[in-house]
């Protein structure tokens, strides 16, 4: 098999274990190599191939249900984002790029005077959560706090996970991806994702700009 279309078949297959089992792009591009009978060291799609192939599967396969879902993710986020209002909480993943369904988990990052500040946070008004330390977005360790969190209009469970990052971060956070999109929205841009979908369903899966 030449390798293009070798590419094409893992990010594929990637693509489908992100949209039905919710798994991000690294660990569904590994489970892929293993469906495949792959070796471990196989080279693997970036990425963006990776998110080509998710928005082309959401399309054939997802078309009447994920643009209602991914709003009601977005609606689930902004809540949670105000919520947390104090921390500067910014909306990434699936749900700010607009390839989420209802196997998604919620990601927002949290930047912090004080990195035990949301924790307490947390505590203070009783919300149970489960600590962990993460890869952040520049390759560091950081401090992951996870939580289910009920979507009335999923009625389902749906993982959340507040990424908490030092202030300082905030600076790099935004810089655009090589597409020249940002990576992630605080809350004013996802109060515009919403505001945009109501007046025009179709854009749930335009790209984030």
């Amino acid at each position: 098999m030449q390798q293009d279309s070798l590419m094409d078949e893992i990010a594929h297959t990637a693509a489908r274990l992100v949209v039905e089992d919710g798994l991000d792009w690294g660990a569904a591009k590994r489970r892929a190599l293993r469906e495949l009978g792959l070796p471990a060291r196989t080279a693997l799609p970036d990425n963006d191939h990776v998110e080509d192939a998710v928005r082309e599967y959401i399309a054939l396969f997802c078309a009447d249900t994920q643009p209602a879902e991914l709003r009601a993710l977005r609606r689930l986020a902004l809540e949670w984002m105000e919520r947390m209002a104090e921390f500067r909480p910014h909306l990434g993943g699936a749900v700010w790029r607009g390839t989420a369904t209802r196997a998604s988990d919620i990601y927002i990052q949290l930047f912090c005077d004080d990195c035990k500040s949301a924790e307490i946070a947390l505590i203070n008004h009783h919300v149970d959560y489960d600590p962990s330390t993460v890869t952040g977005f520049h390759g560091e360790d950081v401090e992951a706090l996870s939580l289910g969190v009920m979507s009335r209009e999923l009625g389902a469970i749906i993982g959340l996970h507040l990424l908490v990052y030092d202030l300082d971060d905030l600076r790099g956070a935004l810089k655009p991806d090589a597409r020249g999109r940002s990576p992630r929205g605080d809350t004013a841009a996802v109060r515009r994702l919403l505001s945009e979908e109501n007046g025009n369903h179709d854009e749930s899966l335009a790209p984030v700009r």
